[in-house]
């Protein structure tokens, strides 16, 4: 394969920006395929509170990794780097660009840099993990966090609940810091790489997201989040839309706090990828309402990559 023939264009950016909908304008453009990379997207059995591209969009454009997963099957950002990279590899074969789309830094980043594999952890140690943190809380899992790994506790979010668990896992599975199996190694991969960023103001960004939340609820996000209580346990559904609604359906709060939460959530969910992608120097970034400009910088860069 040349390495100047094949290219990988990213889009990335916060949650409800419009990197659906500019992906697969370029992607008809360019006559190509999009790759997902949203990792909420993954599951089949979540659609509403996840904002899969709906059929109308699907059916435009080929797209990958889009609801091919139970939420009973474990995958992580490892699977999906060997996954990616296999189909990345097929789709050249045809295609000399393929765009990847998504919000999840951490996806992103294995399919450009590759990703250190983590040692495998039993199931017995991931509920040793959950137990303790349901049971002390946040700040505990913070000061734990701190106390075991210093390293992964500078650089890590620490309101990213997920990740300190992780990081608690691993630790229990092998009495080593998570840190210690970081490489910071770039992986060399067979294409070049171009990678648009949206954003807009904070003020536009938040009513954006805050009415997608209310069309989420009108689309029926209460009844697909209700379909699946039985399954609330799931590390697929410890995600914002579901883990909120699921406190509602367990008589915890009230419907109408469950919504503002899902609001606020995803707003500091969205701050949140935005201060991860903004550590990328290497991204280019556009206000959303650019499509233009973004075009027309895309076919000037893709002559030179």
């Amino acid at each position: 394969m040349d390495i100047n023939t094949k290219k990988v264009i990213f889009i990335v950016g916060p949650t409800a920006i419009g990197k659906t909908s500019l992906s697969i304008k370029i992607a008809q453009l360019l006559n190509t395929e999009i790759i997902s990379c949203d990792s909420r997207q993954f599951y089949k059995e979540l659609s509403i509170g996840t904002a899969v591209p709906n059929k109308k969009e699907l059916s435009k454009v080929k797209h990958h990794f889009i609801q091919h997963l139970s939420i009973h099957k474990k995958y992580n950002a490892g699977d999906y780097e060997k996954d990616a990279i296999k189909l990345i590899q097929h789709l050249h074969k045809n295609k000399n660009t393929i765009i990847v789309v998504g919000g999840s830094g951490l996806y992103i980043q294995a399919i450009n840099n590759g990703f250190d594999r983590i040692p495998e952890v039993k199931e017995s140690n991931r509920r040793k993990a959950k137990k303790a943190f349901e049971e002390k809380g946040l700040e505990w899992l913070q000061i734990k966090t701190k106390e075991i790994d210093p390293n992964f506790h500078k650089k890590c979010d620490l309101n990213n609940s997920q990740r300190l668990l992780r990081a608690l896992e691993v630790f229990y599975e092998t009495g080593k810091p998570i840190s210690s199996y970081k490489t910071n190694i770039i992986k060399k991969r067979n294409f070049n790489s171009l990678t648009i960023g949206l954003n807009t103001e904070r003020e536009l960004l938040y009513n954006k997201i805050n009415n997608r939340v209310d069309q989420m609820i009108k689309k029926g996000l209460l009844e697909e989040v209700k379909s699946l209580t039985k399954h609330q346990h799931l590390n697929a559904l410890q995600t914002v839309g579901y883990k909120e609604l699921f406190q509602f359906y367990n008589n915890n709060i009230s419907i109408d706090d469950a919504i503002k939460n899902i609001k606020q959530n995803t707003r500091r969910y969205a701050k949140r990828q935005i201060t991860w992608f903004k550590r990328n120097k290497s991204i280019n970034w556009f206000d959303p309402n650019q499509e233009d400009e973004i075009i027309k910088f895309i076919e000037l860069q893709l002559q030179s990559l």
